[in-house]
């Protein structure tokens, strides 16, 4: 089994959760979300998101540079 996954399927935090286990305010995560800077989220009700913890890695790991200069360059790229 993936340690992603539990028998019932992917792993899901709250995003109080989510937070918390990037160390940011839940208000950040919030506008994260609103202007789509997060990671994708899940709606599993009307006042009620998720994130899959898979999906949370992937964009930390987008987000993983080995210097400031690399992370410079992403940014050139991308605004090009």
């Amino acid at each position: 089994m993936h340690p992603e996954t539990t028998a019932f399927g992917p792993i899901y935090l709250s995003e109080q959760g989510f937070a918390e286990r990037y160390g940011v305010d839940r208000r950040t995560v919030q506008r994260w979300r609103i202007t789509g800077e997060g990671p994708p989220w899940v709606r599993l009700g009307v006042r009620r998101v998720a994130y899959r913890l898979s999906d949370t890695e992937a964009w930390a790991q987008a987000r993983t540079y080995p210097h400031r200069a690399a992370e410079i360059a992403s940014q050139t790229r991308e605004g090009a």
